[in-house]
């Protein structure tokens, strides 16, 4: 399972919000080359990189951010945020970026993301954020009448192999993850999903190992500390077995077992 730090620009610094709200924002750093060398250093793979001011204003605002980034580091990176036309993808691409990740124009002009599927292959993946498993368009800020499942099944018949899966309620909350909706969104679909929302911790690394996801987004919890990045992946990538800490309760019961 491949572990995506993100890295969320608004205004050119590396930003999180809580559920997408704008109104709820932590800057993490006015430098976000630095911490993108930060989480390559820690061994990341690849970097999700999203445009939050494109985002909500339909078109890809943070370039030179995107650029310097680019330029710092030698893994590849993935940008969403106001990616709505052929155009914007291409000029995204031609930066270097290694995939480009479209969101409301899935719910707006799926034909637009099967065209974008036949023109750039894999290079093209679809972010599907939803609350209570509606989809939200539009920086989140709008909510739709489409279902999540119903979405991803629509993705994958146009071509895309690849979506990233946001639960909103969760997103920023270090709340943990409900595997289940992410593990039943890529057997009902047939895609390779990426989870996003809620990570805070090695159980929620593995509870989405167990799931069968294709990897998994952390952003708060590696900025906030909860969540070590290298550990994570070492879980991530095998090279390190996790064995969740029984609580005290269930030590206490098994102490109290009759000894055979």
């Amino acid at each position: 399972m491949i572990i995506f730090p993100a890295i969320d620009l608004r205004g050119g610094k590396c930003v999180r919000l809580i559920q997408g709200d704008f109104d709820k924002e932590t800057v993490y750093s006015d430098d976000p080359q630095a911490t993108a060398l930060k989480w390559q250093a820690a061994g990341a793979k690849f970097l999700h990189v999203v445009d939050l001011d494109g985002a909500r204003a339909g078109s890809p605002q943070n370039l030179d951010a995107i650029k310097k980034i680019l330029a710092a580091v030698e893994i590849p990176i993935e940008v969403g945020g106001g990616i709505r036309t052929l155009d914007d993808a291409e000029k995204i691409l031609s930066l270097g970026v290694r995939r480009v990740i479209l969101g409301s124009v899935a719910v707006e002009n799926i034909s637009l993301v099967e065209e974008a599927a036949k023109k750039f292959g894999d290079k093209i993946v679809v972010g599907i954020d939803a609350r209570d498993g509606f989809v939200a368009v539009h920086g989140w800020e709008k909510s739709s009448a489409v279902r999540a499942e119903d979405l991803a099944k629509k993705i994958v018949a146009a071509g895309v192999k690849t979506i990233i899966y946001t639960d909103i309620s969760k997103d920023g909350m270090l709340s943990g993850v409900d595997a289940k909706i992410f593990s039943a969104l890529a057997k009902s679909s047939g895609a390779q999903v990426v989870a996003s929302g809620g990570v805070k911790s090695l159980e929620d690394i593995t509870a989405l190992m167990a799931a069968g996801v294709a990897g998994v987004i952390v952003g708060k919890a590696i900025y906030s500390g909860a969540l070590d990045l290298k550990t994570a992946i070492a879980v991530a990538e095998g090279d390190v077995t996790f064995y969740p800490v029984c609580p005290v309760s269930s030590l206490n019961a098994l102490n109290r077992s009759p000894r055979l």
